[in-house]
């Protein structure tokens, strides 16, 4: 599986790894291994893993065997995303 960044998720990793740390290695072994993986808007997915007190969360496209990462995000909001345990 081969894992393409687009500009934005790029910009928003080095952002979030100014705030918190979040590594591109880090959000690399997230898609390729994800705790969860849910519904996301239009057709996406959502790679999420449980980090710190909230999660990380990689809304991606699946573009045959790749794996496309369409932004990168921190949140909080464990309740309200993460599905059951």
């Amino acid at each position: 599986m081969k894992i393409i960044w687009t500009r934005h998720a790029t910009e928003r990793q080095q952002e979030w790894q100014k705030k918190l740390g979040i590594t591109r290695p880090e959000v690399e072994e997230l898609v390729m291994n994800p705790a969860q993986i849910v519904p996301g808007d239009l057709g996406a997915f959502v790679a999420q893993t449980r980090r710190g007190r909230g999660l990380l969360r990689l809304p991606f496209a699946q573009v045959g065997d790749d794996r496309r990462i369409l932004t990168v995000y921190w949140t909080s909001k464990v309740d309200k995303y993460w599905k059951g345990e």
